[in-house]
């Protein structure tokens, strides 16, 4: 996992949603019996927003910026199904987003504006990973073990986490998903052109 460097006394952040239970023990319990290391220190989750260096004097811009974005999204499904990988560019295997992409993309999309506004390495791909900087061998009995992983949920709300000085990513501030959704049924004629 590439940290970004601190500076005097900033701290590590990052934005996602966490994946409920039972579903979240399920895939920390697979991570840890497939023998990646940061199983115990990483929650399952969709990230939002990677590793993101803070000063203390900008949490509470922070803050308002991500109560704005949980106000002005609403809830929605997100299906975790299958297995895939990043290899060869990152070694990484990952259960799927198979629904709830686009929600996904939205919330990432806003949050990463205003205070936390940044470049990204790679384009965004919305996933939940299971085994990370393992050997191919690991990785590929990663994905065949999980590769029948199915579960939905409603995404509620997402979390600003913290990496505390013990290398453990906590959370720290929950938002709850307010927004009224934009959704109407196929057969309702939308406005006039």
């Amino acid at each position: 996992m590439k940290l970004p460097e601190l500076a005097g006394d900033q701290v590590i952040a990052g934005v996602a949603i966490t994946v409920p239970e039972p579903y979240g023990a399920q895939l920390q319990e697979a991570r840890a019996r497939l023998g990646d290391p940061w199983a115990a220190f990483i929650p399952p989750h969709i990230t939002l927003l990677g590793p993101t260096a803070m000063d203390p004097a900008d949490v509470s811009r922070v803050e308002e910026h991500l109560r704005g974005v949980a106000a002005s999204h609403a809830p929605f499904v997100v299906r975790l199904r299958g297995t895939a990988t990043f290899r060869p560019v990152s070694p990484v295997a990952f259960v799927q987003v198979a629904d709830g992409i686009a929600g996904c993309e939205q919330l990432e999309a806003a949050v990463r504006q205003g205070p936390l506004a940044q470049e990204l390495r790679f384009h965004y791909h919305p996933h939940v990973t299971v085994a990370h900087e393992l050997s191919d061998e690991q990785l590929d009995h990663a994905m065949d073990e999980l590769a029948d992983f199915d579960a939905s949920f409603v995404v509620t709300r997402f979390h600003c986490y913290l990496r505390s000085d013990d290398e453990v990513w906590r959370p720290h501030t929950e938002y709850r998903l307010t927004g009224r959704a934009q959704w109407r049924p196929s057969s309702e004629p939308g406005p006039a052109a």
